[in-house]
């Protein structure tokens, strides 16, 4: 798993950029959940967790609207490309499929590498935060499938959980 300090070094950057209320639906407290469900999936599934932590902050990282937002993902593909090419963090297959990842995400695609797969269902777990309850057959895994994993990220989701390290960590540098 990636440290979480590590992700938390990209937050500034992204911080300076960002339009939105960072706690708002697309916010801070998404991204930790999408965090915690891709690591969770990931367990059992397989993938890149360095990826899947990178995935968390990037996707929805240049989202210029709370709504319809085409072009948000290819922002934040972009983004991470800006930031970690040449990082000794990723090699270039990471990269790539991190922008492949953050591309693909709102598309309702389902077949993909597995690590993009755990991407996009650690985003689509947490759609009921605005109203969408996830439907298994537009999801990838069969983890992320499961009456018990779709339960708890519903849970999650409506309730507007937000990760201690949200609130500890990334919030303050979003509201400096």
């Amino acid at each position: 798993m990636m440290n979480l300090r590590v992700l938390k070094d990209f937050l500034p950057v992204i911080a300076s950029q960002y339009r939105l209320d960072p706690t708002h639906a697309h916010g801070l407290s998404h991204w930790g959940r999408v965090l915690e469900n891709g690591l969770k999936l990931a367990e059992r599934e397989g993938g890149d967790p360095a990826v899947i932590s990178l995935f968390a902050i990037f996707h929805d990282a240049c989202r210029r609207n709370q709504s319809w937002d085409p072009g948000h993902g290819n922002r934040g593909a972009n983004l991470a490309l800006s930031l970690l090419s040449n990082h000794p963090l990723v090699d270039a297959h990471q990269l790539q499929i991190l922008v492949s990842a953050c591309r693909g995400h709102t598309d309702g695609k389902t077949q993909a590498d597995t690590t993009i797969q755990v991407c996009w269902d650690a985003d689509r777990l947490d759609l009921a935060r605005v109203g969408i309850m996830p439907q298994p057959n537009k999801l990838c895994t069969p983890t992320a499938m499961e009456s018990s994993t779709l339960e708890w990220a519903n849970r999650r989701a409506l309730s507007d959980f937000s990760p201690e390290f949200v609130q500890q960590e990334w919030l303050p540098i979003f509201v400096t």
